[in-house]
C-alpha cells in the first residue's frame, strides 16, 4: 500500500511542479510548471488569505459568465493588465520600418462583410465622413496586391455593436488591396470611449485611479501569405487619452492626422457635397 504524500508550506510547490512536469507535451510541461511556481510565489509574497483567494475565484467565474462571442472579458482583463501588449511585443519583433503591431481588443468578430475599394462600411450611420487610404507594401517598397484588411471600429458615440446588442455587422468590413497595393476604407470618424465598466474588469478598474479610456482609433488586421500577420490600430492625432490608453496600445508610429476637407473629390474617385475627413496611412508588412 502506498503511503499518502504529506505536504507543507515549504514542500507543496515542489510536489505540484513535479506532477505537472509529467505533461506529455514538453511545452505544456514548461508552461504549467512555470505557472505553478509563479502562482505559489505570488501567494507567498502577498500572504494571500483564504477570503482573497475565494474573491479571486469569484471574479474569474464572473469574467467567464459575462463573456460571449461578442464580448471577450478575459481578453479585456489581459489588456488592462498589460499582458496582451507584452505578448504582442514578444511575438512581433518587426523591423523598425514595418508597421508595429498592437492589441486585438475584445470586440473582434470573424467573417465581416466584404467591401469593394472605397465601400462605405458605416452604412449611413451618423458621424463625420472619413476616408482612410494608402497602400500595403513590403519592407523593400514592393506593393502587396490582394492583401485583405479586416477593419472594425466604434461609432461616433464610442460604442461597438456588442455594447448595443446589435446582431448584424456594424462598422466592420474586409477590404482587399488593388494591384498597385492601394486600399480605401470609407467610414465615419470613431470616438474614444471607456472600456465596458459593467463587468468584473470594470469593477476592478473602478477600485483604482486608472482612467478607463481608450483614444479614438480604428482596428486593422492584415493576413497576407508570405508576410507576418499584423494586428494594429490607427489612432486619431490629437485625440484624448493618447498618453494613458487603458490597454497600453498606443504607439507614436500609429498616430495619424484626420485632415479636414471641404466639398470636393474624395480618395475613392467620388465627390462629396459636404465636408469630410481624410487619413493617409501605408501599411508596411514584415516578410516571414
Amino acid at each position: 500500500m502506498t503511503q499518502p504524500t504529506t505536504v507543507s508550506e515549504e514542500t507543496i510547490t515542489d510536489v505540484a511542479v513535479a506532477r505537472w512536469a509529467t505533461a506529455h507535451d514538453p511545452r505544456t510541461a514548461e508552461l504549467m510548471t512555470a505557472l505553478v511556481r509563479h502562482l505559489h510565489a505570488f501567494a507567498r509574497e502577498t500572504g494571500l488569505t483564504e477570503a482573497e483567494w475565494m474573491a479571486a475565484i469569484g471574479w474569474l467565474n464572473a469574467t467567464g459568465q459575462i463573456s460571449n462571442p461578442k464580448r471577450e472579458e478575459f481578453i479585456l482583463a489581459s489588456d488592462v493588465l498589460g499582458l496582451s501588449m507584452l505578448v504582442v511585443e514578444q511575438n512581433h519583433r518587426f523591423d523598425p520600418d514595418a508597421t508595429p503591431a498592437t492589441v486585438l481588443g475584445p470586440f473582434y468578430i470573424e467573417d465581416s462583410p466584404e467591401m469593394n475599394y472605397g465601400g462605405d462600411m458605416s452604412d449611413g450611420l451618423p458621424g463625420d465622413p472619413l476616408y482612410v487610404h494608402g497602400t500595403v507594401r513590403s519592407l523593400d517598397g514592393t506593393p502587396v496586391p490582394g492583401a485583405v484588411l479586416d477593419v472594425w471600429q466604434s461609432d461616433a458615440d464610442g460604442a461597438y455593436e456588442a455594447q448595443l446588442d446589435v446582431d448584424e455587422a456594424r462598422l466592420r468590413a474586409r477590404y482587399t488591396s488593388l494591384d498597385d497595393g492601394s486600399y480605401c476604407v470609407r467610414t465615419i470618424a470613431p470616438l474614444g470611449y471607456a472600456i465596458p465598466m459593467d463587468g468584473p474588469v470594470g469593477d476592478l478598474i473602478g477600485r483604482t485611479d486608472i482612467r478607463p479610456m481608450r483614444p479614438a482609433h480604428i482596428h486593422f488586421m492584415l493576413a497576407v501569405p508570405g508576410f507576418e500577420p499584423l494586428i494594429t490600430h490607427l489612432f486619431r492625432e490629437g485625440a484624448d487619452h493618447l498618453d494613458d490608453d487603458v490597454v497600453h496600445g498606443v504607439k507614436q508610429e500609429l498616430v495619424v492626422a484626420f485632415t479636414e476637407h471641404g466639398p470636393g473629390p474624395t480618395p475613392d474617385g467620388g465627390h462629396r457635397d459636404t465636408p469630410w475627413l481624410e487619413a493617409r496611412y501605408d501599411f508596411v508588412l514584415q516578410p516571414t
